[in-house]
């Protein structure tokens, strides 16, 4: 009772103090930076937990197949999720610029040094040697850059270096090749080529989808945003989280990555969960979505969860 009273307490002087906290902030010109860093610790304030040893008795021994599109840095290189959990994933890894995959080959068992696409052609790729991360294949619009908040003295690390042909396949043709029937997490990070690398995606259903979104793209001819969101819902599946990355000048990030999972309120959605209903739920603990993940067993009924609504979902504190 005196905890909770103190805690009632705490909370109303916070509030009190709050303006005049952020005027001072205002001033030194860090608002901004604050606010942006306690969002960033919201969506890690679940990696508190450790659900390793409940995963490992839903998995037993059996992986979860993730596909690494835009491999370049490593497997959850932006610490997506807690690396803990790096352990239960059979990863395959997409690397279409050849010295970046021969780097990768080093630490990965599977990597594909081809380029994905929409249909098995040839298309270009512009390198970029200063910052190769931001490589294409779409080439880069100076007119763009300022809403990124890209200062005019360093243009010059997004000047085109190289531009080269690889060749590309369609995801479905890639993973047919090397035997892989399902992917349960795919991610994509291909600087504006992810609506068409879905497109090639097929019969394949994952779990997850995490994808970076350009709202204000710096390349040009990439496909509107809200195409790949139609796209996506056409496919059976829904947003269940986004986080702005980068600087901009606008109010709304101009690149986002997004996270999808399947509808839970459609048949399709429903009967992929309940198929995949252990990989599922592991998922969703390791990326820390647990309100919603209540949500979906009670609904669903999904026999596997138990023992989690101790477990309190601390993104929401």
């Amino acid at each position: 009772m005196i905890k909770k009273f103190a805690l009632k307490a705490a909370r109303s002087v916070i509030k009190i103090l709050l303006p005049f906290v952020s005027k001072i902030l205002i001033c030194l010109r860090i608002n901004r930076r604050v606010a942006n860093y306690l969002n960033h610790q919201s969506f890690l304030a679940n990696n508190c937990y450790n659900f390793s040893k409940f995963i490992e008795k839903l998995n037993i021994n059996e992986k979860i197949i993730a596909l690494d599109v835009g491999a370049q840095g490593g497997f959850n290189a932006d610490g997506f999720f807690s690396k803990r959990y790096e352990k239960f994933f059979e990863i395959i890894m997409v690397e279409p610029i050849k010295e970046e995959a021969e780097k990768l080959k080093k630490k990965f068992k599977y990597v594909i040094d081809k380029g994905l696409w929409s249909s098995n052609k040839k298309k270009s790729i512009y390198i970029l040697k200063n910052r190769l991360g931001s490589s294409s294949m779409y080439e880069p619009n100076p007119s763009s850059f300022e809403i990124h908040s890209i200062k005019e003295k360093d243009y010059n690390s997004y000047e085109v270096t190289k531009k080269t042909e690889i060749d590309c396949e369609t995801l479905d043709h890639t993973l047919h090749k090397i035997n892989v029937k399902i992917i349960d997490y795919l991610k994509l990070d291909t600087q504006g080529a992810e609506l068409e690398i879905l497109k090639g995606m097929k019969n394949y259903k994952p779990l997850v989808i995490k994808l970076e979104a350009h709202i204000f793209s710096m390349y040009k001819e990439v496909p509107a945003w809200s195409e790949l969101m139609d796209h996506l819902n056409k496919l059976g599946y829904m947003v269940c989280d986004w986080k702005g990355i980068g600087s901009h000048a606008t109010r709304i990030p101009a690149e986002m990555d997004i996270v999808f999972i399947p509808n839970f309120k459609k048949e399709d959605g429903i009967n992929l969960i309940n198929r995949n209903e252990n990989k599922f739920i592991s998922l969703m603990l390791m990326f820390g979505y647990l309100d919603l993940l209540k949500i979906i067993a009670r609904e669903l009924k999904l026999k596997s969860y138990e023992n989690l609504d101790n477990y309190k979902d601390r993104f929401f504190f």
